[in-house]
């Protein structure tokens, strides 16, 4: 292991907290606190970026690096470390959390109720998902897991709009329901005989810890609990009926980092611990996987097609966009080489890059309702000539995310298929159509919201201001950036998943 650059990830992971109790307890004055937490998410950012561009996937480097690890809690019965650490799966996780956490708190700029509370729960939440993608303890993961909940949930409830007590309150449920399921698996692991750690370097597939573990709960159901709790926090159908309320009820910074990375704290964990702790269960519930996929790609396509809030529209786009993760899992069906590896790959790609995707998309959703009031998409119409920028952004992501090349969301669905069809040909057909319908409500919504007649109620709308142009700006240069030339991101997500590819191609 590269233990070189030592604190650089503690100091990625707690930034933004240490920034929340300085603008608790120091930092006085709205404005100073707006200009002081966008000092810190810039600065988190660049930490995220130094991270990711030092991080080696050269052949023979170490597959985990920038180790910070020291003993946390230590006992005859119960030992967990404090071990953060990052490999080719998880830093473009890191990354992508630091220029979302940038482009919140920018598109938080005009908030006025409560500022100094608002930007406190938005930098704790920020710190919350990093530490989930840089722990390498199962404890130390779930501990960050469960400090997500927390924050979003005041986010919602406290700022946001509509029913917005009752869709806060429906996240928590949901997702404590999914930490449930988390933590029975995680002491079932730990208990197993033979076992006795949460070092997640030793349980993934570089050992054998539980390959042929004798255990109370059968390696399956470990599998299943630990997958339930992902599927809930992904979502997949039919878990997922909480993500459209959160999404439609939460403020527009909630609604990007909601829709950016915390959905992907579920993919993630399906593929650091499903995928790479129990490769012979994935390989043998490879059939379950392609089709709830398959299910939340048509679903959620099909939903979307129904929507005329801008919001919830963009909410289930991501229910169907997610089930390509499902897909891309799916392809460890059949173990063939550099194909496994695509899918995989697919599979992690779509996180990136839906990420930046619909961040961008919920950015424009919040700035439409900001100056028309409304997000009824039947009441708008024509708002690309007052807001010339606004409509190049939606532009940008609508085309990334029904698939355009030269986009970034080509890059990835690509992937996925091409995995995918060699494990299980007629469902990755099925799924192939999702895209399809995703151009429909593409093309629908945007012509709908942004050509055609403009209302007269219209004629006074004003574009995006500097600051709120900034992250748009900074998102679509991040799709534009990985449409072109993808093999920057594409080869380090490969050298993460590599090793849990050479299992399947060696016993699968």
């Amino acid at each position: 292991m590269v233990t070189g650059y030592t604190g650089l990830l503690t100091a990625t992971v707690f930034l933004p907290a240490v920034g929340a109790l300085a603008i608790l307890l120091v930092v006085r004055g709205e404005r100073n606190i707006r200009v002081f937490a966008v000092l810190i998410a810039l600065a988190d950012l660049v930490l995220a970026l130094a991270a990711f561009f030092l991080f080696d996937h050269s052949d023979g480097a170490d597959r985990f690096q920038f180790i910070d690890k020291f003993a946390w809690i230590s006992s005859e019965t119960l030992n967990a470390s404090f071990f953060l650490g990052v490999d080719g799966l998880s830093v473009p996780l890191i990354a992508l959390t630091g220029l979302l956490g940038l482009c919140a708190v920018l598109a938080s700029w005009r908030i006025s109720l409560r500022v100094r509370e608002y930007f406190v729960w938005l930098l704790i939440l920020q710190t919350a998902v990093m530490g989930v993608f840089a722990s390498l303890d199962l404890l130390l993961f779930f501990l960050f897991w469960e400090l997500e909940l927390v924050p979003m949930y005041m986010l919602i409830s406290i700022w946001g709009s509509g029913r917005k007590e009752y869709s806060a309150m429906k996240f928590l449920i949901f997702t404590i329901l999914g930490s449930a399921f988390m933590l029975v698996a995680i002491v079932a692991v730990f208990v197993t005989p033979g076992v006795g750690t949460f070092d997640m370097t030793l349980l993934s597939t570089s050992g054998s810890m539980l390959t042929s573990a004798a255990t109370l709960i059968p390696l399956g159901g470990i599998f299943w609990l630990f997958l339930v709790a992902f599927a809930i926090k992904l979502p997949v159908w039919p878990l997922h009926t909480w993500l459209p309320d959160a999404h439609s009820d939460a403020p527009t910074a909630a609604s990007v980092m909601l829709a950016g990375v915390l959905l992907k704290m579920g993919g993630y964990g399906i593929l650091r611990i499903n995928v790479g702790m129990f490769p012979m269960e994935t390989h043998k519930f490879a059939w379950a996987l392609i089709t709830m996929g398959v299910v939340s790609v048509i679903y959620g396509a099909v939903v979307t097609m129904r929507q005329t809030d801008l919001k919830r529209l963009i909410a289930y786009s991501s229910v169907s966009h997610m089930g390509l993760v499902m897909v891309g899992v799916g392809s460890v069906g059949v173990a063939q080489g550099e194909l496994t590896l695509a899918g995989l790959n697919g599979a992690a790609m779509q996180l990136f890059t839906h990420g930046t995707i619909t961040g961008l998309l919920f950015l424009v959703a919040g700035l439409v309702y900001d100056k028309a009031h409304t997000r009824y998409i039947p009441d708008l119409g024509g708002l690309a000539s007052r807001m010339p920028i606004v409509a190049a952004a939606v532009l940008v992501a609508g085309l990334a995310s029904l698939g355009l090349p030269g986009l970034s969301g080509f890059v990835s669905e690509l992937l996925v298929f091409m995995g995918a069809f060699q494990a299980y040909a007629w469902p990755t057909v099925l799924a192939v159509v999702g895209i399809v319908l995703a151009a429909g409500y593409i093309l629908w919504m945007i012509e709908r919201t942004f050509f055609g007649r403009r209302p007269d109620r219209f004629s006074q709308l004003t574009d995006a201001s500097l600051v709120e142009a900034l992250p748009l700006g900074l998102l679509m240069i991040s799709i534009l950036a990985v449409g072109i030339y993808p093999s920057f991101l594409s080869d380090v997500f490969a050298s993460g998943l590599e090793p849990i590819v050479a299992v399947f191609n060696g016993g699968g």
